[in-house]
């Protein structure tokens, strides 16, 4: 691990055998033979060369644990935990298994937590922040909403951009995300309600995605992403916001100057009746209506903290089905952690969710969470002057603000700058969603190491799955309510967004820290199949729903399933090398 501290010559002793038996087999489906980095250029010791950390399942068992803790290329540049040290260090060789059976369920509880952090926590508070800004509806779903739809892609790909080892696993994810988006769940809309797509909204949306798909295969063509390149894939999001507000500044203007003629089935908009059952239908049942006292009483402060604490109501908990109910138990750790470290605003109520108690407690606790989750806790450990660290100077400071905010304010009405704990709570939730994302990254890329598998098949299964399984669902729930209009246009919306920003930011936000260009590095011929099956979807669809005048029926939704099939099976067949072709 980094800054550890390792005698040379015990190291070269160690690994003197595994290391000079000559050229060692790479990960499938990537170039074989030894990668040569020097380990110990300014010991003084003779250079010995380190191979790719895949390597690590063809040495010996009792070589495995030396390898990995003195190979740096099998150290991760970010994170928490060590997982490949826990696997080869921590665990015999025998409970490997065991050891990647907990991997798994672990990455599975990391998708848990970074659904629950952006759904329950990050969206609300950048709803909070588009109303307080005073953005139309139009301008904060292509910014602010889709932002918070696709915070885990988004910091994934930030994370994954940020170690030159992992930027496939972005591209990979990305890409199959895309894929999985544009192919399943767009299919499986059309297949579960029929329905005539809205024109223009999804020509300019595929045409906005397929320039940002060749963005990216000139960039992976090019081997790397340089400063202009990354602030063109922000400057062309910005450009697709302003076309869409423009889009729909043109069609409210034709609506006014003719409602008798107005065009069905227009796109950014709903028909009034539409609108009306909308909001009818997907407004969440308040139980707190039907439960409400006929007296009110004034609770006490402790009783406010309790109840602000409580992430489960009793009331909805007994009206649930027993899946739920067990989603629901492995959620409660998760939702009261971010409940005691992340404000929420709500602009919608009455109070705006202030709750004194809770909230003066979270002006400790989340400045602590941002300096302990920043770069992993590196600059919150950073000690000032040699006297305190960081963290205990953001304690002390944050106890100070918690208590005149306390004795300035009551229980029964929100301060005036309520709103700034909106922001507070924006940041707090987008560091809790980055550090989950963080352990994401690394538990993948160790799994990948263990199994050797290479970071885009990675990318396009398992991460893209996880990231995607949310909307997927909700796009699929929006389709049997008889919304499907409305689902097929955020398939192809929500990853523009991902594409452009997830892209450009991570790269820039990258270059900016090492004053380099990012390096990408293809996993052999699986990244090509990845971008070539992305521009086929979006080809088909750009022929065959304009052929079909809009009217999507079930044939195009189980083509699209096929494809997406067909896909993954020639994917697969050319990671584990049965499919062979000339690398571009």
């Amino acid at each position: 691990m980094a800054g550890r501290w390792r005698d040379p010559h015990w190291a070269l002793s160690a690994l003197s055998v595994p290391l000079m038996m000559g050229t060692v087999s790479g990960a499938r489906g990537t170039s074989t033979g030894l990668h040569i980095t020097p380990l110990f250029a300014a010991s003084g010791v003779n250079q010995t060369p380190m191979a790719d950390c895949r390597t690590v399942c063809g040495l010996n068992v009792s070589d495995r644990c030396v390898f990995i803790r003195t190979n740096p290329d099998c150290h991760s540049s970010g994170g928490f935990l060590d997982y490949l040290e826990g696997i080869f260090c921590h665990f015999p060789s025998n409970l490997l298994p065991l050891a990647v059976t907990l991997y798994v369920f672990w990455l599975l509880y990391l998708f848990l937590i970074l659904g629950v952090t952006a759904s329950k926590f990050f969206c609300p508070n950048l709803s909070a922040i588009s109303t307080t800004l005073k953005l139309s509806h139009n301008v904060a779903g292509v910014t602010f909403l889709a932002f918070g739809n696709g915070a885990p892609d988004i910091f994934s790909a930030m994370v994954a951009f940020s170690d030159p080892r992992t930027a496939s696993l972005a591209i990979g994810a990305l890409f199959g995300a895309g894929v999985l988006v544009t192919t399943v769940v767009a299919g499986g809309i059309t297949i579960l309600r029929p329905f005539m797509a809205a024109s223009r909204p999804f020509l300019r949306d595929i045409a906005f995605y397929m320039v940002a798909v060749f963005l990216t295969f000139t960039a992976l063509y090019r081997g790397r992403v340089t400063l202009v390149w990354a602030l063109g894939y922000l400057g062309l999001y910005v450009f697709y916001v302003v076309t869409v507000i423009v889009c729909t500044w043109i069609y409210q203007w034709q609506r006014s100057q003719s409602l008798v003629y107005s065009m069905p089935g227009t796109p950014e908009m709903l028909p009034d009746s539409e609108d009306d059952k909308l909001s009818s239908n997907t407004s969440s049942y308040d139980y707190g209506d039907e439960y409400r006292p006929l007296f009110l009483y004034q609770e006490t402060t402790v009783q406010i903290l309790a109840g602000a604490l409580n992430p489960l109501d009793y009331r909805k908990w007994r009206n649930q089905s027993v899946s739920w109910r067990l989603l629901k138990v492995f959620k409660l750790p998760v939702e009261f952690l971010l409940l005691l470290t992340v404000p929420v605003v709500d602009p919608d109520k009455d109070d705006r969710n202030w709750k004194r108690p809770l909230n003066c407690l979270q002006l400790v606790l989340s400045p602590l969470v941002v300096v302990l989750t920043l770069q992993s806790g590196t600059y919150g450990v950073y000690e000032i002057g040699g006297l305190l660290p960081v963290w205990a100077v953001v304690v002390i400071v944050g106890t100070a603000l918690a208590s005149v905010t306390f004795f300035a304010t009551s229980n029964s009405e929100p301060p005036r700058l309520h709103w700034l704990f909106a922001f507070l709570g924006f940041f707090t939730s987008a560091l809790w969603i980055n550090a989950a994302a963080t352990e994401v990254v690394n538990i993948l890329r160790s799994l990948g190491i263990v199994f050797r598998l290479s970071n885009t098949v990675l990318g396009l299964t398992l991460l893209a799955w996880g990231n995607s399984i949310g909307d997927a669902f909700s796009d699929f729930t929006l389709a049997r309510q008889g919304y499907p209009r409305m689902a097929f246009s955020a398939c192809f919306g929500g990853i523009i967004f991902n594409i452009l920003v997830g892209v450009g930011l991570g790269c820039l936000l990258q270059i900016v820290r090492s004053h380099a260009e990012v390096k990408l590095e293809p996993d052999g011929l699986l990244v090509w199949v990845l971008a070539g099956a992305l521009g086929l979807s979006l080809v088909f669809s750009l022929l065959s729903v304009p052929l079909q005048c809009f009217q999507l029926s079930k044939g195009y939704g189980f083509c699209l399933l096929f494809f997406y099939v067909s896909f993954l099976v020639v994917a697969l067949l050319t990671e584990f090398g049965v499919i062979h072709l000339k690398s571009l």
